[in-house]
């Protein structure tokens, strides 16, 4: 079955809904947003800690967000991705605000702002501590009550559609590649539907579901990107995984992890090792409000030093009520596991968190393939470089979704759908009986990224999994042409892709750099 839409945007969180509330303003076409799962699920849901952006001009300002911004991203951050994030900032808090999104203020009406690590300022709106899951509830709540936003739940996108289906080969140096749309897998068929499109917006979140341990949800698998990468688009700076820091130490609870916002160090919470002894004092000036890439390393080699499963957040110094009325997600949840952090430790280990590479886009979020964008976890802007200051992923997803909507409803006229894009073949294909294996080897990927691409890397490592990855790559695309398309595959194979990418651009880099750290190149004194 073939499906038109002017405005084709595959992904549902903060920047998929806020660019489809863009646009739908504009009255421009017919919007369709496609889900992998349901709207409520997506990584923006799952971040408590808050949306950084310059409000409180008494004391902070543009200048000094922006040098925080390129400190923290090691100094390889585009400016001008930078200036354009944190210029838009108010304007995009003001969107959200507008689309329903309560951030948390003062008894005088201001906003109740966070400081979190990297930061000079206190500029972290917040709403308690699931400010992700504020922001997904408000603009889901605009996107469904909007006639011109179809929305398409449990509808999984297989690949995006270019040249390459109308028989004409396709490298990664054929000129003008253009995206039609995608072919998009329907549950209530198990067919896979053609979805022509004028302009497409990839906002398929991020990678974290590589990794064995993962605060992301379990469909963060890198689908967007891996897509973009087969259709032979340009992916940029995939070496560069942000490992959180402080993800609650639960061995039954791993995929995905409890993510203890970075809030709550910024609240006061101090690192300690589990006799009460401190240790950041030893790696940065900072102390527990370093960037996110300094914490993780060092409490992966304290953990790594003393034979630990964890370290430890302490909050207990801190007056209760206040903790509580601050966290109470937080505290509910510890207490859920035995540990009342009012008087007690809390127990952390760092986990993959965040990608900070991905779709390479202009300052427009357009990529590398005409009339296709990128937007949020998926995208690579050049904002975060080699580190993500906390708390910009939100805004970046909120700017960038309003620039891209300015860009593509100033093309999207002078485009036309692709009446001779093919239905997807599955001719001679059988049924897939081999889940088995597929669960099997996704628990084999998740295996080889933590023990050979994690926090601390070697070449050895890195090749080890280049390895591995290129054997399950090539019995998952031989599994791939032989079955019917179902998410399962679907996603392994995206899995594959991410993992390769992310291993061979780790193994391109001759340096230690952000979040990149490599023993044969090593750059930090204490290493």
């Amino acid at each position: 079955m073939t499906k038109k839409y002017d405005f084709l945007i595959i992904g549902s969180g903060v920047a998929g809904m806020s660019y489809a509330l863009k646009v739908a303003k504009a009255k421009k076409g017919k919007i369709a947003i496609i889900c992998k799962t349901t709207l409520e699920e997506a990584n923006t849901a799952k971040a408590p800690g808050g949306i950084a952006s310059v409000t409180n001009l008494l004391v902070d300002n543009f200048d000094k967000h922006i040098e925080d911004t390129m400190i923290a991203g090691d100094f390889i951050s585009d400016p001008e991705a930078v200036r354009q994030v944190v210029t838009g900032g108010p304007a995009g808090i003001k969107d959200l605000v507008q689309w329903g999104v309560n951030f948390d203020k003062k008894e005088n009406g201001e906003f109740d702002l966070h400081r979190e690590g990297g930061h000079s300022e206190f500029r972290i709106l917040h709403h308690a501590d699931d400010t992700g899951a504020e922001i997904q509830r408000g603009l889901m709540e605009a996107v469904r009550n909007n006639p011109d936003i179809d929305i398409f739940e449990n509808h999984f996108a297989v690949e995006i559609i270019t040249q390459h289906h109308l028989g004409i080969r396709v490298t990664r140096r054929t000129p003008d590649l253009e995206c039609f749309g995608a072919y998009i897998l329907n549950p209530n068929t198990g067919k896979i539907d053609t979805f022509l499109s004028k302009v497409t917006l990839m906002a398929t979140g991020g990678t974290g579901a590589v990794y064995a341990t993962t605060t992301n949800p379990n469909i963060a698998t890198g689908d967007g990107i891996a897509m973009v990468h087969r259709a032979k688009g340009k992916v940029k700076d995939m070496e560069f995984v942000q490992f959180h820091p402080t993800a609650l130490y639960n061995p039954a609870e791993r995929h995905p992890a409890y993510l203890i916002t970075e809030a709550m160090r910024g609240y006061g919470g101090i690192l300690r090792l589990p006799d009460g002894q401190e240790f950041m004092q030893k790696y940065d000036k900072r102390l527990s409000l370093a960037p996110r890439d300094i914490v993780a390393r060092a409490i992966d080699r304290e953990m790594k030093i003393h034979g630990l499963d964890h370290v430890c957040l302490d909050v207990t110094h801190k007056d209760a009520e206040e903790t509580k009325h601050h966290f109470p997600n937080i505290y509910a949840k510890c207490l859920s596991i035995g540990i009342d952090i009012t008087k007690q430790y809390i127990p952390v280990v760092p986990c993959a968190h965040y990608m900070c590479g991905g779709i390479k886009v202009d300052l427009n979020a357009e990529s590398t393939i005409h009339r296709l964008y990128a937007v949020g976890e998926c995208s690579c802007t050049g904002l975060h470089g080699g580190n993500r200051l906390a708390s910009n992923s939100l805004i970046e997803a909120v700017v960038y979704a309003d620039a891209a909507a300015k860009h593509v409803l100033g093309v999207a006229d002078a485009y036309t759908f692709n009446e001779a894009v093919p239905e997807w073949n599955d001719e001679g294909t059988m049924s897939n009986e081999e889940r088995v294996l597929i669960a099997q080897d996704k628990l084999e990927v998740g295996q080889i990224m933590s023990n050979y691409v994690g926090i601390v890397r070697s070449d050895l490592r890195l090749r080890r999994a280049w390895t591995r990855l290129d054997l399950l790559y090539e019995e998952t695309e031989e599994l791939f042409k032989r079955v019917k398309a179902t998410p399962d595959i679907c996603e392994l194979r995206n899995m594959i892709n991410v993992g390769y990418l992310i291993t061979r651009q780790a193994l391109e880099r001759k340096e230690s750099r952000g979040l990149h750290y490599t023993v044969d190149y090593p750059k930090h004194a204490y290493d």
